[in-house]
């Protein structure tokens, strides 16, 4: 029998305090390192090569503590299925079932707006999540045309993105035609007021493709103090992980 220590390979995972680490390397990683990763609910524990695995996982487990830390800190994840109430662009909408395509439902009574969907499980889930994106690109495009608008300049053409990182991104057109505007479909998870301020920086970069005073000038036109929303970005930025079935993550990925 051999003495040796099985390898560990990319992508292992290891148990830390009962919870899973997965192992990551990066060549471009300078040292060992450890990170939560929100979107997936997991910590990562990478090495510069996979020599430094072993040196990884003794990293992880010797920060048991911070590791424990970290994931009390995510907020709960909201599982997504018939009965629950979630918020999208800080409305609550409660989840149902449907008999055909999945849907959003605004009822003409000014009760709380449901979001219909077939299925269960994995499948019912994935259908909620396209019903937040189509909702999602509605109100961003018409908040664009909004504030396009207000800045007469010629209203970009609009795209969704999946990234986790960046609420949004704008590319002017050449001479003052229009550009592009994407936006993170996340923003669907955040408060209205919040999403609106993303629509409206993104909007001023249409005019000034940079972050000095003339750029913010126009931010304020638009929303007034953006210091509120830019606070909640970078506080509870996370809500917008948080809205998946604790036994679905993938479906963010």
């Amino acid at each position: 029998m051999s003495l040796l220590r099985p390898s560990l390979h990319d992508g292992d995972r290891l148990e830390v305090a009962g919870v899973l680490v997965r192992l990551k390397v990066n060549g471009r990683a300078r040292r060992v390192s450890l990170r939560l990763d929100r979107t997936r609910r997991e910590i990562v524990a990478t090495a510069p090569s996979a020599r430094r695995l072993a040196e990884a996982a003794a990293f992880a487990r010797d920060r048991a503590g911070w590791i424990t830390a970290r994931l009390a800190e995510l907020p709960v994840a909201t599982r997504l299925s018939p009965g629950e109430l979630i918020e999208v662009f800080g409305q609550p909408v409660r989840l149902d079932t449907a008999t055909g395509r999945a849907c959003w439902i605004e009822p003409e009574d000014g009760s709380t707006p449901r979001i219909c969907a077939m299925g269960e499980g994995e499948g019912y889930a994935r259908a909620v999540m396209l019903v937040i994106r189509k909702q999602a690109a509605e109100v961003l495009t018409r908040r664009t045309a909004h504030y396009a608008a207000q800045l007469d300049a010629p209203m970009p053409k609009v795209a969704l993105t999946d990234a986790k990182s960046r609420w949004g991104s704008c590319k002017p057109g050449p001479g003052g035609t229009a550009g592009v505007i994407r936006y993170s479909w996340r923003l669907a998870l955040a408060p209205f007021a919040v999403a609106d301020y993303v629509v409206a920086h993104e909007c001023a970069h249409l005019r000034e493709l940079n972050h000095g005073p003339r750029f913010w000038a126009h931010v304020r036109d638009l929303v007034g103090d953006e210091r509120p929303h830019r606070a909640w970005l970078r506080a509870e930025g996370a809500r917008a992980d948080s809205i998946q079935s604790a036994s679905y993550p993938q479906l963010l990925k």
